[in-house]
């Protein structure tokens, strides 16, 4: 399910409906809830997750700058002190 398939424009999502967004599965999109990773609510009597869309997205937006980060760092990690040096003498 891409984001122009996404359910109507209703401000709240199941766990399903996120788990079609982010290609994974349904435990694994609870393990997220249940960590406080993606934060949700429940709702109704049988205590029904549901998250809200604005915090997917930011969700994704924190992960996208997670990667970012990693891969800087990693950059960082494998430059050599040549690199860093400010001696003139190259």
């Amino acid at each position: 399910m891409n984001e122009a398939e996404l359910p109507g424009e209703s401000r709240f999502l199941t766990l399903a409906d996120v788990a079609d967004v982010l290609n994974i599965s349904a435990s694994q999109t609870y393990a997220l809830v249940r960590s406080g990773e993606l934060p949700a609510i429940k709702v109704g009597g049988h205590g029904h997750w549901r998250v809200e869309r604005t915090m997917l997205e930011r969700y994704i937006q924190d992960k996208y700058e997670e990667s970012r980060r990693i891969g800087l760092w990693n950059q960082a990690e494998f430059a050599s002190l040549q690199e860093y040096s400010f001696d003139s003498r190259d």
